[in-house]
């Protein structure tokens, strides 16, 4: 039996679930396999990046969904999705955002819509629904953490956990609910190991007069990607980017910088004890190969034992 690529249910014989069609649209019947290869998605990528409000170092498509014509478009602009295709070098990359993006909605961080396409090579594409658009055209105001500093893609890494406090405080509407939802996801990336949060990784979104920490993306186990694994954290905490600790982590990040009380990351941290069960489910069922399932139990145990929460 299949596992559904959007809503991780069985499918029977088929490639997708009702269920995960009806999250792309309510009279979407069935799903077209994507009409590019990884090969021919990356090109697309590089031919019209100059046209396209999405950077970055992965290849990114914008792209649009059509009910009528029972598939995904790529288009140049009034994009609603970004899609992700396999990585020249980093093996199973959409597999491995897709995976993670559901483990960090298991502990209640905000995701966007998001999930895997089949492509025409029968490799997954990843997708994600853009929350800076709505209605037709409407952008919603969003803006990265390295434009709050003042600084550009070149400078992403040259800044330090604590002046992210800083920016939340100075450009949240409550900033000490936003410190709640800053310190639950720096300690996801820890435990998950994504290694990679610089400051364009951190946004925040405006909406109806109020300035808030936006929807969480990007998320990868990137540790388990790379050869080298050096670095726990890309911007530096206490002026550390490895051996980091539960003491570093929750006693001098989530109460001393945060300002947040015993109480609160109490809660944060059982919220995460008590989903690790399903985490380890969505990691085993995931669409990662079994090596790389392996790599991920093994770096989350590790990580999960530093924390002093296994």
């Amino acid at each position: 039996m299949n596992l559904c690529p959007i809503s991780y249910t069985p499918c029977s014989d088929s490639r997708y679930s009702e269920a995960g069609l009806r999250l792309l649209g309510a009279g979407l019947k069935t799903l077209k396999v994507f009409e590019y290869t990884a090969g021919e998605q990356r090109k697309e990528a590089f031919i019209r990046a100059s046209k396209m409000s999405i950077q970055g170092v992965q290849s990114k498509l914008s792209a649009v969904i059509s009910i009528k014509n029972e598939k995904f478009i790529i288009v140049d602009k009034g994009g609603k999705y970004i899609l992700k295709p396999q990585h020249e070098y980093y093996p199973q990359l959409p597999e491995n955002e897709d995976l993670t993006m559901r483990l960090a909605e298991e502990i209640g961080l905000e995701i966007p819509l998001h999930g895997l396409l089949w492509s025409k090579d029968n490799t997954l594409t990843y997708f994600i629904r853009r929350f800076d658009r709505k209605g037709h055209n409407e952008k919603v105001p969003v803006e990265d953490f390295a434009q709050l500093a003042g600084l550009s893609r070149d400078t992403k890494y040259d800044y330090s956990m604590e002046k992210i406090v800083k920016l939340v405080d100075d450009y949240c509407t409550f900033p000490a609910i936003e410190k709640i939802k800053l310190f639950k996801l720096v300690i996801f990336n820890f435990l998950i190991g994504n290694e990679d949060g610089h400051l364009k990784n951190f946004s925040v979104i405006t909406e109806n007069g109020q300035t808030r920490v936006s929807p969480c993306y990007d998320l990868v186990n990137s540790t388990i990607e790379y050869q080298k694994q050096d670095e726990e954290i890309a911007i530096p905490l206490k002026g550390k980017k490895n051996r980091l600790t539960r003491n570093l982590l929750v006693d001098y990040f989530g109460m001393e910088q945060c300002e947040l009380t015993v109480k609160s990351i109490g809660k944060i941290l059982e919220t995460i004890e008590l989903a690790i069960p399903r985490w380890n489910v969505l990691i085993d069922i995931s669409f990662l190969s079994k090596e790389m399932k392996v790599k991920y139990h093994k770096l989350l145990n590790d990580r999960l034992a530093i924390m002093k929460m296994l």
